[in-house]
């Protein structure tokens, strides 16, 4: 048997590649959208991509099955289970819980696996000339190591009315069905830490259904479906705005994007012309770089693995962008963006000293000047961070206005006064400065070493709250 696991850091993804050497068959699950890389693992091996799979609807990135469907031929097998609102609306081979997917020598189990999505499936491999037990699962985002998927997806993301609760009560059962498979089973999920579809993930890639027996906070409410509930559905991140769209397209006929696109570098009157119509402008170097001269109206937002989730976050599909950054990056940059379906950029520049337009500057503020705004009237702290790490523990009087949906409550932000921004250290806040000079607000300062630098000197004097409670 082959194997090989495919991890996607910038939205902590895994995908898989499967293959039987005696047969020269392989299978892909829960494919990315550059399907270059499953192309050249096949290449490299003496492996003929035959089939095509997926754990469930992906809310967290554009599934590029149908791409690599179209470029090798294969078959793709995708769930008809969860009932006729979630069945996928373009050709495919459906299957249900207990059908089995052959590759080679090897066999697929399919296993439905309720709770996250009401389609989800999980596959149970067998390696025949080996074994006749099977010897790994793949969960998809069903069970992840240290966690399983979160139910409130389709409710916060999709705009789905209640299923949250209804996925929860499927989840519960799910995990005790789970828990009755044999323990040295391997768990390959299809998320890891840093992904939002869930709350606690491990950062190891795989684990065992013994090791999530006794690890995963999941498995210890075997009589208590009531407190299983409430802990998976308590403290969840904000699901990112792009989410819905990626829901809409992965399940919804689509136009294919079989390469990575090559992005045009643009000559100064093609970017000058862009520039003067408002074409959104992503400065992608580093907040310190930016900070030093940034062109006016440009939002900062890193090319680090952060990259694509933040511009999910701020960039509307229908918006086209040109981004700021170095010719040997586009590249990367372009297969995150192309990730998450967001195909709407115009070209690119490398440097802002090339336009003869006038640079502004970030005003970045350390502790001890930030310590002298505190309790001020003329002055307002914002905290950017999420609910729920504003909750653990906060700056007193500082108000909480998410980075992701900053410009959603720009009316809550005064212009009559100084306004403080901060995250915990400094990415998010790097974007939420940027937004609020790109939206007018010109008395902004960044304490750019946020809720890191406060706790580690502050924390446990005044100024410092730490409990539950109400954000503004």
């Amino acid at each position: 048997m082959f194997f090989q696991h495919i991890y996607d850091k910038s939205l902590a993804q895994a995908s898989y590649l499967i293959g039987c050497q005696a047969k020269g068959e392989a299978i892909v699950i829960d494919a990315k959208r550059d399907i270059d890389t499953y192309l050249q693992i096949a290449k490299e091996n003496n492996l003929k991509i035959a089939h095509i799979t997926e754990t469930h609807i992906h809310a967290d990135f554009l599934s590029g099955s149908r791409e690599l469907a179209l470029v090798t031929g294969a078959d793709l097998y995708l769930s008809d289970e969860g009932g006729d609102y979630w069945q996928y609306e373009f050709p495919h081979t459906g299957v249900k819980n207990g059908d089995e997917i052959k590759v080679g020598n090897l066999t697929l189990k399919v296993i439905h696996t309720p709770g996250h999505t009401p389609e989800s499936i999980s596959f149970l491999l067998t390696d025949h000339p080996a074994t006749d037990e099977p010897v790994m699962i793949f969960t998809g985002d069903f069970v992840f190591v240290g966690d399983v998927g979160r139910p409130d997806l389709l409710e916060k993301a999709a705009g789905i009315e209640g299923t949250q609760e209804k996925g929860a009560k499927e989840m519960y059962q799910s995990v005790q069905d789970f828990s009755r498979l044999p323990s040295y089973i391997q768990v390959w999920p299809g998320h890891g830490a840093g992904s939002a579809c869930g709350k606690s993930l491990g950062a190891v890639p795989s684990s065992t259904i013994g090791y999530e027996k006794i690890r995963n906070w999941a498995f210890q409410y075997e009589d208590d479906e009531d407190g299983f509930i409430d802990q998976l559905l308590e403290g969840q991140p904000e699901p990112p705005k792009y989410f819905a769209m990626m829901k809409k397209l992965n399940k919804e006929d689509r136009p294919l994007l079989t390469e990575v696109p090559q992005q045009r570098r643009l000559s100064k009157e093609e970017f000058l012309k862009a520039y003067s119509e408002d074409v959104t402008v992503i400065d992608t170097r580093d907040k310190v770089d930016f900070a030093k001269g940034f062109l006016p109206k440009s939002i900062n937002i890193q090319g680090n693995n952060s990259f694509s989730t933040w511009m999910g976050w701020i960039l509307d599909y229908s918006q086209p962008f040109i981004l700021i950054a170095e010719q040997d990056k586009i590249d990367d940059l372009t297969r995150k963006l192309m990730r998450i379906g967001m195909d709407q950029m115009l070209g690119y520049i490398e440097d802002v000293n090339d336009f003869g337009l006038d640079l502004l500057t970030s005003d970045i503020i350390d502790i001890n000047e930030f310590k002298t705004y505190i309790e001020r009237d003329d002055v307002q702290i914002v905290d950017v961070r999420n609910k729920t790490e504003y909750e653990v523990a906060h700056i007193q009087n500082a108000d909480n206005i998410f980075v992701g949906t900053l410009e959603d409550h720009l009316d809550e932000i005064s212009k009559d006064k100084t306004v403080i921004i901060h995250c915990q250290s400094g990415d998010r806040a790097a974007i939420a400065y940027s937004l609020l000079r790109k939206n007018g607000f010109e008395r902004v300062k960044n304490f750019s070493d946020g809720m890191r630098e406060w706790l580690a000197n502050n924390g446990k004097t005044s100024g410092f709250v730490k409990s539950s409670c109400t954000t503004t």
